[in-house]
């Protein structure tokens, strides 16, 4: 999976493409971890990334937490059909901020 981050500000936008696996997870997580104190509001664009494991749900889910515990938020952007109906089956559509 490839992250491309662009920080501006107290927001953060990062293109995930490729496959979020149990694999590549760790890596969502890194990146999350080494942002800037001050990033509070997090966009993931979805828009290139193809598959999304239950492992990467996991981290999308506790980067979620962590952004609301710091005051900000996390939303994920543009998810393809396939992402979406594995967010949609796991009922994550209705605690995510989808747009």
């Amino acid at each position: 999976m490839e992250i491309n981050t662009k920080i501006g500000g107290t927001s953060a936008t990062m293109s995930l493409a490729g496959t979020l696996t149990v694999a590549s997870s760790p890596d969502l997580e890194a990146a999350c971890e080494s942002l800037p104190d001050d990033v509070v509001d997090i966009t993931l664009d979805l828009t290139d990334l193809e598959y999304v494991a239950s492992a990467g749900l996991r981290v999308i889910v506790t980067q979620v937490k962590k952004a609301q515990q710091r005051g900000g938020s996390m939303r994920l952007a543009n998810p393809s059909a396939e992402v979406m109906e594995v967010l949609d089956v796991t009922g994550l559509v209705e605690i995510l901020d989808i747009v």
